[in-house]
């Protein structure tokens, strides 16, 4: 055995330091797609690292509910929501989805029945979602990820959710 490589296992065996096995922590996150139905739940990033089969797993479930179609999702988008259950304490019950990722048709199809849809929404771009958290207020919700700075934040108190994107820093009410 060579000096390396028995300097390698040495370290090896060595405690790894606590900040170390931080930075290595999953982020787990767990979804329930109302108009789907289905669920999921994902270690989407290891450390610094995105996983790239969880990533796409995401991309499929945020898909496109009425057409089927799918996007590749901006990864800080699901940091963020990571971000808003550890703000809020990690709620019980996965993140329900109401609408992710929209098509050009859908959202033209959407617009002409709502004045809420945005003619350029981040939605179509795989930067938006629209969400609750059981057991938890859309109050403080929309408190939360207004309190991260990270993106546009739309709060729907007569529907029950909150949109939260990676767009510029901005908020309203509909």
């Amino acid at each position: 055995m060579n000096r390396r490589h028995f300097l390698g296992l040495a370290l090896a065996a060595v405690a790894t330091p606590a900040w170390a096995k931080k930075q290595q922590q999953p982020r787990i996150l767990s979804f329930h797609h109302i108009h789907t139905g289905e669920r999921m739940t994902t270690a989407y990033r290891i450390g610094d690292y995105y996983q790239r089969d969880a990533l796409q797993k995401l991309n499929y479930f945020m898909r496109d509910h009425k057409t089927g179609e799918i996007t590749v999702f901006d990864p800080r988008l699901f940091d963020l929501l990571y971000d808003i259950e550890r703000r809020l304490g990690y709620p019980a019950g996965p993140i329900e989805v109401l609408s992710a990722y929209r098509s050009p048709r859908t959202n033209a199809r959407l617009r002409r029945v709502s004045r809420r849809a945005a003619r350029n929404s981040l939605h179509m771009y795989g930067k938006a979602v629209d969400i609750r958290l059981p057991g938890t207020s859309v109050r403080r919700v929309r408190d939360s990820a207004i309190s991260l700075s990270r993106g546009g934040v739309g709060f729907y108190p007569g529907s029950n959710f909150v949109h939260v994107d990676t767009g510029s820093v901005r908020r309203w009410v509909a």
